[in-house]
């Protein structure tokens, strides 16, 4: 069964990034970036649609030539999703990106840092009602900061974020969402908190320079997590060195894991295996992921490795299969519901999940012979525990012989 988060995020304000509202009450969204070169339309048009078809909501893509502006204004008006341009150290590349029509700048205060420059961004912006990230990165701060400070400390990337608000305050624009990235996780994390206390800007989440999967995913799910579950953040992204697809999709299964998205995809769930395991639960896991692939199929599926708890233990699924007896008992909230062959338990799998979601569990219920389900479960179950017994791990013999070491 689907919970909802329970934590209470904290109220910020609310912009608008194209149709995709940011802040207040918006559900968190997502965000990543395209990794070709801008002025490669085709390219990075294709680059976005794969991105939004793996949940991205946002996506940025750099802007630092002149004919990187030109690809975005042949790009803007063929994304699927608003689309954040991002400005590297030429404040003209951000008025040249305006022109082009994007929905968003991403400025680094570090990087550009006359403020006649920042502000005369900020008041084009303000024209245009065009929102600005304030993107501060632990490794590109301010000289003057690390002088103060010694190194890059929450304090210093607090700070770099304030003075860079106080310009854009200067010129009357607001439309601001903050950042305070790092590539260390409890560096990141203090920092959002600190910048949390002093502002009620929407905050974009992220751990910057995260690196490659799986060490990166860790990295960036143990920061954004923290916060998210603190009531911090309004937008996210994983900053992953792979294809941003990945990003994408990671940021959507966070959200969704944690409650904060509604679910739109596959949560399947498998059991870690054991000694009364009757299959190999890890190559038949990975078969399903692999089968159910992006099917937008909002379901909770088990993937157990024996019919003796299986059902039990994923009594909550949508659906599942436990294997038993060369054989897939597949249930639907822990109800048998029909009995495979072994080598059709991934392809049956998927066929009743797109079944249930179309028609729904009930009808997937009616569907199903239940008496027929249950009498071969329960043969396949007995015939296993007679086989292996109540205590296949012999965790009995085990705890006699630790309390005879007492």
């Amino acid at each position: 069964m689907e919970v909802s988060s329970s934590v209470a995020r904290k109220q910020t304000r609310q912009i608008s990034v194209g149709d995709v509202l940011v802040g207040g009450d918006a559900p968190v969204s997502i965000q990543s970036m395209t990794i070709t070169k801008t002025a490669d339309v085709e390219g990075t048009l294709q680059q976005i649609y794969a991105l939004a078809a793996a949940g991205a909501d946002i996506v940025r893509c750099t802007c630092n030539e002149i004919e990187a502006a030109e690809g975005l204004a042949r790009i803007v008006p063929r994304s699927p999703v608003p689309i954040i341009a991002d400005i590297h150290h030429q404040y003209k590349m951000a008025m040249a990106a305006m022109e082009a029509g994007v929905d968003g700048l991403r400025l680094n205060p570090g990087n550009i840092r006359r403020p006649e420059h920042i502000k005369a961004v900020a008041a084009e912006a303000k024209d245009r009602n065009i929102p600005i990230r304030i993107g501060v990165n632990a490794g590109s701060l301010d000289p003057k900061l690390y002088e103060k400070y010694g190194s890059a400390t929450p304090e210093a990337m607090v700070e770099s974020a304030q003075t860079e608000m106080a310009y854009f305050d200067e010129v009357g624009f607001d439309l601001i969402k903050i950042s305070v990235k790092a590539s260390s996780v409890p560096l990141m994390v203090e920092a959002y908190r600190q910048l949390s206390e002093v502002t009620d800007h929407p905050l974009h989440l992220g751990v910057t320079e995260a690196g490659p999967p799986p060490a990166g995913l860790i990295k960036a799910t143990a920061g954004i997590a923290t916060l998210l579950l603190e009531g911090i953040g309004d937008t996210i992204r994983y900053s992953l060195t792979a294809d941003p697809v990945e990003e994408a999709r990671a940021g959507r299964q966070l959200l969704e894991a944690l409650g904060l998205r509604e679910r739109k995809n596959v949560d399947l769930i498998a059991c870690p295996s054991c000694g009364r395991a009757e299959v190999d639960v890890i190559k038949v896991a990975n078969e399903a992921m692999e089968a159910f692939g992006d099917r937008k199929l909002p379901l909770q599926i088990a993937v157990m490795g024996c019919v003796v708890n299986g059902p039990g233990e994923a009594r909550d699924a949508d659906i599942g299969i436990a294997a038993g007896n060369k054989r897939g008992h597949l249930f639907i909230k822990g109800q048998n519901v029909a009995v495979v062959p072994e080598d059709e338990m991934v392809d049956q799998l998927v066929e009743w999940a797109e079944f249930i979601n179309e028609h729904g569990i009930d009808a997937a219920l009616e569907r199903a012979d239940l008496d027929k389900a249950r009498r071969e479960a329960e043969k396949d179950r007995a015939k296993l525990l007679d086989e292996q017994g109540d205590d296949a791990n012999h965790a009995n013999e085990k705890i006699v012989q630790i309390r005879s070491k007492v």
